[in-house]
């Protein structure tokens, strides 16, 4: 049975690339310590979401509690907090680390040291966080356990001698893993400070309880009905629930430092908690707040808007529900000509974006577009004045332009080396510099690029991947803004400017990006009546043009034989006909001509 003790508690986390058997880790660590009985267990057990178990990834952090009786014969509470391993939610990992005092890093015994595994890490050492390095898949013919062991030494500099070999799969090496999360990772240090203090790592929303807090309690202690404030909003609450997750959420009396749970306190509005956000006791509070707290800035933007304007409603009640899961997403309404209502949604990342327009349309079940993702410039007026743009529609005149600028990342490139030449061509495509050239080990570099956000956006991991035959991965963050030569490129139908097709380019793409958008759309758009053109323009100046040819229709069908200028006669109506009606006809555009446009974006 626990009793409670500083040194009988053990916080972790995991750190591992896509793919390289964390949920299965967890699931065998679950079972070992009898958290879920065997009847409960399916496999990935915390990744609950549909859409989690498809693409293999943790969206949402799901925080677990397990006792397990060590060798030693003492029962240790065991708290897990799972991480999402991606790019775009790094400040999610940042902050589930900041409430640990260890994380096993996993890594792939067949594929190696990945480029987001190091990202974490480095999270990690930042936070000087113990480090159990665990190669997993040994069972596999093609391990490579030996290399593996190398690049942990060499790349990330950690003692190969401490490295447990696992197979999650065959269960091998997994109460060994227990055994050394025991003995290496640190018992929670005791703050000097009796006041309350809780680190909010993580929240999510419940129909019945309003919005769960996932807290890690650094000092003092938390109970129902105490009355508590957030220090970041300066919102006080009183709570109604103290929970833990064991693994489902599961009612206690209290809880105390060092450990990890949830607490409902009827909170209702999403703005009122911010992840990293620190709670303290209203009555008595804390002197400071913990640190590493910030606010997330949203840095890739689209449009959402639903096919059937019917539906506008339930799109926006649907973002307003998974603004309470995911705090860093932001909304706003816009109107569009062509699109009618929608929002414009600010995203940490391309993969943010995906996911939240997948559990759109299959949580919600709507059907809904989005245009295509662009990022957030500065822009100098003439007049000295600075705005931030994220959307086209609200592009300054070029006149009063003074200068743009544009966001860059620190993009690094994890290949294997016989790939260097392919994978420099791509970064020269997408104005990339090569900042630095690290090798790893005999077979593999890591390419460090600074390249402008908009050009990673739409097509460089799929273009990654295709180059590399899949080993290449690759990992970025925000670095500076840098003058850009930016234009508003645009597209006409019929003379009319379609405003969802426009888009902020680079000078040297926009010809290029003119001329494929222009042949897209001659392929999709029905013909008319008449002859419609497509212009691609840039101010007044027309780049590119198709012309979608008109329907024909034979009105000389009913004249049979007679005189030649009877028919001229009706060809002349016709052309005159043809002629007012494309000065009055408007070119209706398809609903799935804007989806295949911006799916193909």
């Amino acid at each position: 049975m626990f009793k409670y003790d500083l040194k009988f508690i053990r916080n972790f986390s995991i750190i591992a690339h896509i793919d390289h058997g964390k949920s299965t880790i967890a699931d065998r660590l679950l079972e070992l310590t009898n958290t879920v009985s065997k009847r409960e267990m399916q496999e990935q057990f915390l990744d609950d979401m549909e859409l989690e178990r498809e693409k293999g990834i943790t969206i949402k952090a799901h925080p677990v509690t397990m006792y397990y009786t060590a060798k030693d014969g003492n029962t240790y509470q065991i708290n897990f907090i799972d991480t999402p391993g991606h790019v775009d939610f790094s400040y999610e990992v940042s902050r589930s680390l900041s409430a640990c005092e260890g994380a096993l890093l996993i890594i792939d015994a067949t594929q190696g040291v990945q480029a987001q595994t190091l990202a974490n890490v480095f999270l990690a050492i930042d936070r000087n966080l113990e480090i159990l390095p665990i190669i997993n898949k040994i069972d596999l013919t093609n391990a490579n356990v030996e290399d593996v062991k190398n690049q942990i030494e060499e790349v990330i500099g950690l003692p190969s001698k401490d490295v447990i070999l696992a197979s999650a799969k065959k269960n091998i090496g997994i109460e060994e893993i227990l055994e050394k999360i025991i003995e290496v990772i640190p018992e929670p240090k005791k703050d000097t400070e009796d006041t309350l203090k809780a680190l909010v790592f993580d929240s999510h929303y419940d129909p019945y309880k309003g919005v769960l807090a996932y807290v890690r309690i650094l000092s003092g202690e938390i109970k129902k009905k105490s009355q508590i404030k957030f220090m970041a909003t300066d919102k006080s609450f009183e709570v109604l629930e103290v929970g833990a997750f064991s693994p489902n959420e599961k009612p206690v009396d209290s809880l105390k430092a060092g450990e990890v749970g949830y607490i409902a306190s009827n909170i209702k509005n999403t703005k009122d908690i911010k992840i990293g956000d620190t709670i303290t006791n209203s009555k008595k509070p804390a002197k400071s707040p913990l640190p590493g707290f910030k606010i997330i800035n949203p840095v890739v933007f689209a449009g959402i808007y639903p096919v059937d304007s019917s539906d506008f409603e339930n799109l926006k009640d649907a973002l307003t529900k998974l603004q309470l899961n995911d705090s860093a997403l932001y909304i706003e309404q816009e109107s569009s000509q062509a699109l009618g209502f929608g929002f414009r949604c600010g995203f940490l990342g391309l993969l943010h974006l995906e996911i939240t327009f997948e559990r759109l349309l299959r949580e919600y079940n709507l059907d809904i577009i989005t245009t295509s993702p662009s990022v957030v410039y500065k822009i100098h007026l003439t007049d000295g004045k600075n705005v931030l743009i994220d959307n086209p529609a609200h592009f300054p005149d070029p006149t009063i332009i003074d200068s743009i600028k544009e966001p860059y990342v620190d993009c690094h490139v994890m290949i294997p080396s016989e790939y260097l030449g392919v994978v420099m061509n791509l970064g020269m495509e997408k104005r990339g510099l090569l900042i630095k050239t690290d090798t790893l080990d005999s077979k593999r570099l890591l390419l460090t690029f600074e390249i402008p956000m908009n050009e990673i956006l739409t097509d460089f991991n799929d273009k990654l991947k295709s180059y590399t035959r899949g080993y290449g991965s690759f990992d970025y963050e925000l670095s500076k803004y840098q003058k850009a030569d930016i234009i508003k490129l645009e597209i006409k139908i019929n003379e009319e400017v379609v405003d969802a097709f426009s888009t902020l380019v680079h000078r040297s793409k926009a010809e290029a990006k003119g001329r494929s958008l222009c042949k897209k759309l001659k392929d999709l758009i029905p013909k008319q009546l008449f002859k419609v053109p497509i212009q691609a323009a840039i101010g007044g100046k027309v780049i590119a043009r198709e012309t979608i040819s008109s329907m024909g229709k034979n009105v000389t069908a009913k004249c049979y034989g007679g005189d030649i200028t009877r028919k001229r006669k009706l060809w002349e109506k016709q052309k005159k006909g043809k002629k007012k009606m494309k000065e009055i006809g408007k070119v209706s555009i398809p609903s799935n001509v804007f989806t295949e446009v911006l799916k193909s974006e």
